[in-house]
């Protein structure tokens, strides 16, 4: 889907101005009123789709506190899938980043209201902007009980708010595997900032994470690897 999507892309990046060019607005929302508890040391890991992994990955990435972050594939029923497995749709899994955070940096909570609030869309099923098909849906996959609490007790707030025009629908449950995507898929927004669905789609994402939080924003980006950076 996503290569069909690039040749609309091209020619409305032509058309419009870089600044009407997001797939999706970010929106303002409150923090959890339940986070997990602050670790005073090690890492923990939590698991987010949202759509193409490209976007996803490249916002936490400019996240203070995230080690790191790295596209991959959860969700499904397959055993170290391809990308073109999990893009045929019939694996179940769904495009995902796993993010590796210190907690005594960033909360969980914070994470996901990032998740929420610039990474993507969560009322949009199956789908995000040009890219269709349930290995595109917004998921959360919990590694543990309390991230599984804090996750269903935040949706719940955001909906009771009404801070969208319509209904959640991320799909919350328990991580079986996360499976890392192929190498060319890692850093690919750092690698690739001026490929047309890059410029659309991500770009925006990462520049509402600088103007809507500039407290955990991160300038040089944490790389899956090190050799990318130069």
């Amino acid at each position: 889907m996503r290569a069909t999507a690039l040749t609309v892309v091209v020619a409305a990046t032509l058309a419009l101005p870089l600044a009407a060019n997001a797939a999706e607005d970010a929106v303002e929302i409150p923090p959890p009123a339940l986070d997990a508890a602050v670790a005073e040391s090690g890492m923990a890991k939590a698991i987010l789709a949202g759509g193409c992994f490209w976007g996803v990955q490249a916002v936490f990435q400019h996240t203070e506190g995230v080690v790191n972050a790295v596209s991959g594939y959860a969700g499904g029923t397959l055993a170290s899938p391809s990308y073109g497995q999990v893009t045929s749709g019939l694996t179940g899994h769904a495009e995902s980043v796993e993010i590796t955070y210190d907690p005594s940096i960033i909360s969980y909570g914070k994470l996901l209201q990032i998740f929420f609030s610039v990474a993507h869309d969560p009322t949009q099923l199956n789908r995000q902007g040009p890219d269709v098909g349930t290995h595109y849906r917004s998921a959360i996959f919990t590694v543990t009980d309390e991230q599984k609490d804090v996750a269903a007790a935040y949706i719940a707030q955001l909906d009771t708010a009404g801070v969208y025009p319509k209904p959640i629908v991320t799909e919350l449950s328990p991580l079986a595997a996360f499976y890392p995507a192929e190498d060319y898929h890692q850093d690919y927004a750092t690698l690739h900032p001026d490929q047309p669905y890059i410029v659309w789609n991500d770009l925006p994402k990462i520049a509402n994470l600088k103007t809507m939080f500039p407290e955990v924003w991160r300038e040089t980006p944490t790389l899956v690897f090190a050799e990318n950076a130069s």
